[in-house]
């Protein structure tokens, strides 16, 4: 008779073999991380093997020179037998007030072009009203929460439709995304990759111009032809696992005929 076992949490791997992981992932030697962490590279070896327990400290000042995520820290944290060091506060909690308001100020100011906070996840958190111009005719399933702005943007009942240079905005996404990939290993991300890499997508009718400096998002709204670029702001030495992945993505428009198209909608509303 053969019993199975369900509900079995696996055991942790052990801090030293995730410490290795993240070195290999970031292609350093342990002669690299020893001489950027100032240990000696027995030391670390020995660490990495699990011939040496290393405290809390050390595991944050490897963590911090191999630029391990926050939540990854809390990890290797409780991986070496140590209560987590970073919070996770939402943005409704007391002490993210400040933060908050400076959110709401940053969409608020930037109408009245589109602007957008995400999560490490690529999941919409809060935008400004001019975002709803470039998503309108997304399918409604699309648009329900969480709103993955990725798959907003790529998904054939998205917007993708009304994206002229879909095949060289979705090469500029998809990158963005790789990074965040190299840098994070989050499956979630990795699942979402491969997702989005299966959406259909064009041949380029016409090869990208390599002098821009921008990679432009050009879009078709109510009969207009808009291009715009974005930038990325995120929140300095954050200590909070929230604030450390969240981003505002604010776009601006990268013609004057986009530009008066913004400006007019403010003028008439």
């Amino acid at each position: 008779m053969m019993t199975t076992m369900t509900g079995v949490t696996p055991e942790p791997l052990p801090v030293g073999r995730l410490l290795r992981d993240w070195r290999e992932r970031r292609r350093l030697t342990q002669l690299d991380l020893a001489l950027r962490a100032e240990v000696s590279a027995r030391h670390l070896s020995f660490i990495e093997t699990g011939r040496s327990q290393p405290t809390s400290e050390m595991i944050l000042r490897l963590a911090q020179h191999l630029n391990v995520p926050l939540r990854d820290r809390n990890v290797l944290l409780l991986s070496g037998g140590y209560a987590p060091h970073f919070s996770a506060l939402g943005l409704a909690d007391p002490p993210m007030s400040a933060v908050n308001e400076a959110i709401e100020h940053v969409l608020a100011v930037h109408r009245p072009f589109p602007a957008a906070v995400i999560d490490a996840q690529w999941d919409l958190i809060a935008a400004n009203d001019a975002v709803a111009l470039l998503t309108e005719g997304a399918a409604d399933r699309l648009l329900e929460p969480p709103v993955n702005v990725l798959r907003l943007s790529l998904h054939p009942d998205g917007i993708a439709s009304r994206i002229i240079n879909l095949p060289e905005w979705r090469a500029h996404l998809l990158e963005r995304l790789d990074r965040d990939i190299e840098l994070t290993a989050d499956p979630r991300l990795i699942a979402l990759r491969t997702e989005l890499a299966a959406y259909p997508c064009p041949r380029a009718a016409t090869r990208p111009d390599m002098r821009a400096i921008l990679v432009p998002l050009r879009l078709r709204v109510a009969g207009a032809t808009l291009s715009l670029f974005s930038t990325t702001t995120v929140f300095g030495t954050p200590r909070d696992i929230t604030l450390s992945e969240m981003a505002i993505e604010s776009f601006y428009p990268a013609d004057a005929a986009t530009a008066e198209y913004f400006t007019s909608r403010t003028a008439c509303g």
